[in-house]
C-alpha cells in the first residue's frame, strides 16, 4: 500500500471562467491537476476529492446542489475514489477527512486545487499539525487578486507570497513537471 495520498481541493465549476467566483489561472492549475490524478491513479496511490459546499442557497458560490458546487470535468472522481463535502475553509474541519487518510496509511499528502490563500493553506497547515508530509504542486493552485487597506493584489502575487510562507515550514513547493519527475 503506498503512503502517499492526492488531495484534490475545491477544483470545482465556480472557480472556472463563467462561474461565480472566477480564480485567476484556474485553467492551467486544473490541468496540472488532471496530470496529478492520471499519475496517482497510475500507481495506485490513495485519492480523496474534497469539494465545498456552503450551507445556504444564497451563498456567493458553491451553493449546495448547483452545477457550479459541482466537481469540474478536468478533476471528476472515478468510481471508487473517495469524495469528502466540506463546508468550511479547512477541509479537515468537522469532516472525516484525517480519518480516511490514516486508514490508508497515508503519511505523505500531495495537495492541488484551490484558492491558494484559504483552503490551499488551511489544508496543509493542519495537515502538517496531524503529522504528514505536505507537498503542494504549486502550480496545480489557483487563486484571485485580494484587496487590502485600499490596495489592490495581484493574484499572482498573493499565490507566491502564501507558497512562500507554505514553503518556509509546512510543505515542499515544487511544479507539477518535478512533483511527476519531468
Amino acid at each position: 500500500m503506498s503512503k502517499r495520498a492526492l488531495v484534490t481541493i475545491d477544483i470545482q465549476n465556480d472557480y472556472f471562467p463563467g462561474g461565480k467566483w472566477t480564480l485567476d489561472g484556474m485553467e492551467a492549475a486544473a490541468d496540472n491537476a488532471a496530470r496529478l490524478l492520471a499519475a496517482a491513479r497510475s500507481a495506485g496511490d490513495t485519492i480523496v476529492h474534497v469539494h465545498h459546499e456552503f450551507a445556504s442557497a444564497d451563498a456567493p458560490f458553491f451553493a449546495p446542489g448547483t452545477p457550479g458546487a459541482a466537481i469540474h470535468q478536468k478533476a471528476l472522481p472515478l468510481s471508487g475514489e473517495t469524495q469528502v463535502l466540506k463546508h468550511t475553509v479547512n477541509a479537515f474541519q468537522n469532516t472525516n477527512l484525517k480519518d480516511i487518510l490514516e486508514a490508508a496509511g497515508a503519511e505523505e499528502l500531495l495537495i492541488c486545487g484551490a484558492m491558494s490563500h484559504m483552503c490551499i493553506d488551511a489544508a496543509v497547515r493542519a495537515a502538517k499539525d496531524f503529522g504528514f508530509t505536505c507537498t503542494v504542486a504549486q502550480d496545480a493552485c489557483a487563486t484571485r487578486e485580494l484587496e487590502f487597506n485600499g490596495k489592490t493584489i495581484p493574484a499572482d502575487q498573493v499565490h507566491a507570497a502564501y507558497m512562500s510562507a507554505l514553503g518556509f515550514a509546512y510543505a515542499s513547493t515544487p511544479t507539477t513537471d518535478e512533483v511527476l519527475g519531468g
